[in-house]
């Protein structure tokens, strides 16, 4: 089913498209185009269960009248984390805190989406006993002093991650959550199984495009098999990884082709690794001076993808003023904005944007001044979520604050949160 728009309810302005809403293939319709995108909160306990910090922020959030809130990236096995702060859903047993922060946002009138995710090879060392990956294929040079190398998963190990997704998002169902966005971009596991640089498998799992976008698709039918036909399912998945011998933009269509086919909700552009992170904007993505007037960085893919499948799209990254959100709207591109940083020094921008008006804020570019930290683009996701800690606290974030400082302050969170991590399990 294509997406479907109707008209601006009377109360909202109708200078901006952003106020239409949308009807998903589900059946759910969204209040209006505006879609928080995932960011890393860590703000789970450090034995990984959520927090009221977690409904506070999206409390806040589900405030400004943003039509969808995706949560960050919530983990399916608490063996597998990517960062101390992880929510883990692996079971009930949190689920009164759950329902708690379900609640907050639909509430309101808007929609909570679980990214769920599982790292794979993209996890700081020290944190789990082991990674996983498609194939046991280090980082790069200047990041092996951060991250291990992994250990190829074994068939077994992969089925039971598969069943995992399935059970956590039947979970997330119970709870009373909108739906689930399943993470297959930034070079998380999912990421991983479909480019050819980290997955060198000869066996039913890779070697081949089919078979490296096996482990995705399965990953999507155990899911809609756990919480029936009529509970959204979306995904979140790369352009492209920029990085050599990654996935293709060729790659990534065939991908996209066959998740519309199987039935996916919506599907969210994005792109980039830890490695090459061009999702940040720390990686230059090559663009026509015509795209970069349309200051999305994935802008030129969607327009691919829209001439292909009918499936809704949402595109994040590199979105800055409403005139850019609603040109991507009107010509059709997209479906869906995604904002993700701008809401972390700005959390009631989306109120500005649905009355016509640009946001206060500009997002800008982290750096430490240290130059190996700062190519790996991790600023990018410790800096915003001191902010997020702070608007989860009740207080204001701090667009200014140094990003050498934040860095060093979030160094010694990050250790001192590993530690805890390794001793609540030992």
């Amino acid at each position: 089913m294509a997406p479907m728009t109707t008209q601006t309810t009377p109360h909202q302005s109708p200078s901006t498209s952003l106020n239409q809403t949308l009807r998903l293939p589900s059946g759910m319709v969204l209040p209006n185009r505006l879609a928080k995108s995932a960011m890393s909160e860590a703000l789970a306990s450090y034995d990984n269960h959520p927090t009221p910090e977690l409904v506070e922020l999206y409390r806040r959030w589900a405030e400004s009248g943003m039509g969808m809130l995706i949560t960050g990236n919530v983990m399916i096995d608490r063996r597998a984390l990517g960062e101390p702060g992880n929510v883990v859903i692996e079971d009930a047993a949190d689920m009164a805190v759950l329902k708690q922060w379900a609640d907050v946002v639909t509430s309101q009138g808007s929609t909570l989406w679980v990214q769920l995710n599982h790292p794979g090879k993209q996890s700081p060392k020290g944190l789990n006993l082991f990674n996983l990956s498609p194939s046991a294929v280090p980082f790069r040079q200047d990041m092996a002093a951060f991250f291990d190398t992994p250990r190829e998963a074994t068939t077994v190990e992969i089925l039971e991650i598969i069943e995992r997704f399935g059970r956590s998002a039947a979970i997330c169902q119970q709870a009373g959550f909108s739906g689930v966005q399943i993470h297959g971009a930034h070079g998380y596991l999912v990421s991983q199984f479909l480019s050819p640089h980290h997955n060198q498998r000869s066996d039913e799992w890779g070697g081949t495009a089919i078979n490296r976008r096996r482990f995705v698709l399965a990953v999507y039918a155990c899911i809609r098999q756990h919480v029936g036909p009529d509970f959204p399912i979306a995904i979140k998945l790369n352009s492209t990884d920029f990085q050599k011998g990654g996935l293709s933009e060729e790659e990534s269509l065939e991908t996209i082709q066959a998740l519309a086919q199987a039935g996916i909700d919506f599907i969210e552009i994005s792109g980039g690794t830890y490695e090459a992170p061009a999702m940040s904007g720390a990686v230059k993505v090559p663009q026509r001076a015509s795209t970069l007037a349309r200051e999305a960085y994935f802008l030129d893919f969607a327009e691919k993808i829209r001439s292909s499948v009918k499936v809704p799209l949402m595109l994040t990254g590199g979105f800055r003023s409403l005139a850019g959100m609603n040109e991507a709207i009107q010509t059709g591109a997209v479906d869906l904005i995604g904002l993700a940083r701008l809401l972390a020094i700005e959390p009631d921008a989306p109120k500005s944007l649905l009355a016509g008006l640009d946001p206060k804020h500009q997002v800008r570019t982290i750096t430490t001044g240290i130059k190996p930290i700062d190519k790996m683009g991790v600023m990018e996701i410790l800096w915003y979520a001191r902010q997020l800690k702070r608007i989860a606290t009740g207080g204001n974030p701090q667009p200014h604050e140094s990003g050498l400082w934040a860095f060093l302050a979030s160094i010694l969170k990050s250790g001192w949160g590993t530690y805890q991590t390794k001793r609540m399990r030992s």
